[in-house]
């Protein structure tokens, strides 16, 4: 341990105390951002999934039985399937929400940030470079919040669609016999109800993006790693400053991690009682 960690070179990071500040702050920020836009984009995905738009229907009714579009059985009955049967069962909507959460869920976070800077924001658009604070750079802060509520919104897609269809469907049919509109269904009777049960959840994605944000260091993001890497070069240490790095993420995640544990339970206790 002695050549491994030693104290003296704790001492020799007091002087950059601020720069691990700067780093929270830009840590914590880019995690607010990116669980913000990510519930907004985990909304809509999850309306597109569940919605119910097939605008090919009316051929299914137009053309029953033209060019063999619909398959019979061996009594002569039409079967549901077919090419006119799939085509009017196809949702657009559905189907470009579905390929995103599946094409997002399936590729590394470190691939859609490198592909979201270098390919969008540095081939497609030229963002401003001004600073935040005076310290985090918005050319790069504002593209790594894009791709990780990107990401984020992918998964936030299927937690709030569960809490959606959490809500018993008798609560639909009340709301439609008083007169209530879809639109007004779902924002005064059900995704309060949703919204209920899924916040244990979505605070759970705030720790987890807090932790996944470092990867934002690789394209110049000025959050707590890269910090680190600064730090290293200036002083020609690694240990001590990832220590103090680990330090601060925990800092960080564990005590939002009880406080989520212990509103998860009282709101069960409600549920109880």
């Amino acid at each position: 341990m002695g050549t491994f960690i030693q104290w003296k070179n704790f001492e020799a990071l007091l002087p950059y105390a601020n720069m691990f500040k700067e780093g929270l702050i830009t840590t914590v920020l880019l995690a607010l951002f990116t669980v913000l836009i990510g519930f907004v984009l985990g909304l809509l995905l999850s309306v597109m999934r569940m919605s119910n738009i097939r605008p090919f229907l009316w051929l299914a009714h137009a053309f029953p039985d033209t060019f063999g579009f619909f398959e019979r059985d061996r009594n002569g009955m039409l079967r549901d399937s077919g090419f006119l049967y799939h085509l009017g069962r196809f949702n657009p909507l559905s189907f470009l929400a579905t390929a995103y959460v599946e094409v997002i869920r399936s590729t590394p976070v470190l691939v859609q940030v490198m592909v979201i800077y270098f390919g969008v924001f540095s081939q497609l658009f030229s963002l401003p470079s001004f600073k935040i604070f005076g310290f985090i750079a918005f050319n790069r802060f504002f593209p790594g919040v894009v791709a990780l509520a990107m990401n984020s919104g992918a998964y936030l897609c299927e937690i709030i669609r569960s809490g959606l269809q959490s809500v018993e469907g008798g609560q639909t049919e009340a709301a439609r016999s008083l007169g209530l509109s879809q639109l007004q269904n779902m924002r005064f009777i059900i995704l309060p109800q949703a919204l209920k049960n899924i916040l244990p959840a979505i605070a759970n994605e705030f720790v987890t993006i807090i932790k996944e944000s470092a990867i934002t260091y690789t394209i110049g993001v000025q959050d707590i790693m890269a910090m680190v890497q600064a730090i290293k070069s200036a002083t020609y240490t690694i240990m001590e400053p990832l220590l103090v790095a680990t330090a601060l993420y925990f800092c960080l995640c564990f005590p939002l991690s009880k406080l989520i544990a212990y509103i998860e339970r009282r709101m069960s206790r409600g549920d109880r009682r």
